[in-house]
C-alpha cells in the first residue's frame, strides 16, 4: 500500500469491508480508540426479517443474510453522506439474533475525521462514494479462512446470533465462499490486506513526515 497523507481539510469515509469474522470490527475500534474517529457499523442497515424484499438461501433454508440484497444500501449511504456533509446523523440499532432493528442512534464527527465504515457489505458504496468524492479509501480487511472461520463461529455462539447448527452450516459455507469473495470485493474497489496491515498504513499516513 502506498504512503498517503490524510487532506485534513474535509471529512472523508473510510471502507472497511471483508467476509464475516475478519476482523473489521477490531481495526474499526483500535483507530477509533486511537485518533477518536466515529465508527459506522453498517450491518446496522440490514432489513428485518419481515421485509419481502430479503433474498432466500435455498441450500441452508433461511434468508441469505450474506446477499447485499440483504441489506439497504441507499439508507446506508445517505447516512454517510449526511454524516460528511452536516457532521451528525442517525443509523438503525440492528439485533442480529432478533433479526430486525430496534432502536436508532445518533453519530456526529468533526470536519476533519475520517469516517470508518464498516460491514460485510461496505464495498458495495465504494462507487458512489467515490463519485461524490467521500472516499479517503478503501480496505477488504481479511485472514486466512481457517482462522476466520474460527473467530467467526466463536463469536457467532456467543453471541446467540442464530441457532448452532445454523451458525455450523452457514459458517462452513461462508469458509469455503472466501476466496471468492475476497476476490469481489477487490474488484469493487477494496484492497486486501489483514487488520495489521491497515493500522499500519494509518497510523503511517498520520505520522507528520
Amino acid at each position: 500500500m502506498s504512503r498517503a497523507r490524510h487532506d485534513a481539510t474535509r471529512a472523508r469515509v473510510v471502507i472497511l469491508a471483508g467476509p464475516s469474522g475478519a476482523g473489521k470490527t477490531r481495526v474499526a475500534n483500535r483507530l477509533q480508540a486511537e485518533y477518536g474517529w466515529p465508527v459506522v457499523r453498517l450491518d446496522n442497515f440490514y432489513r428485518d426479517h419481515d421485509d419481502p424484499d430479503l433474498p432466500w438461501d435455498e441450500s441452508l433454508g433461511i434468508v441469505d443474510w450474506d446477499h447485499p440484497g440483504s441489506w439497504n444500501a441507499a439508507a446506508a449511504l445517505a447516512a454517510l453522506t449526511e454524516l460528511v456533509e452536516h457532521g451528525r446523523t442517525r443509523t438503525p440499532t440492528y439485533d442480529i439474533a432478533a433479526s430486525r432493528a430496534v432502536g436508532s442512534e445518533e453519530l456526529s464527527c468533526a470536519a476533519t475525521d475520517l469516517i470508518l465504515a464498516e460491514g460485510i457489505f461496505a464495498a458495495e458504496l465504494i462507487a458512489d462514494l467515490s463519485e461524490q468524492g467521500l472516499l479517503r479509501a478503501a480496505y477488504c480487511v481479511r485472514n486466512g479462512p481457517w482462522r476466520t472461520f474460527g473467530f467467526r463461529l466463536l463469536r457467532d455462539f456467543a453471541e446467540r446470533r442464530k441457532p448452532p447448527l445454523v451458525l455450523l452450516r452457514r459458517g462452513w459455507a461462508l469458509k469455503q465462499a472466501q476466496p471468492g469473495m475476497v476476490k469481489h470485493l477487490s474488484r469493487l474497489g477494496a484492497i486486501p490486506v489483514t487488520g495489521a496491515e491497515v493500522e499500519a498504513a494509518f497510523r503511517s499516513a498520520m505520522t507528520p513526515p
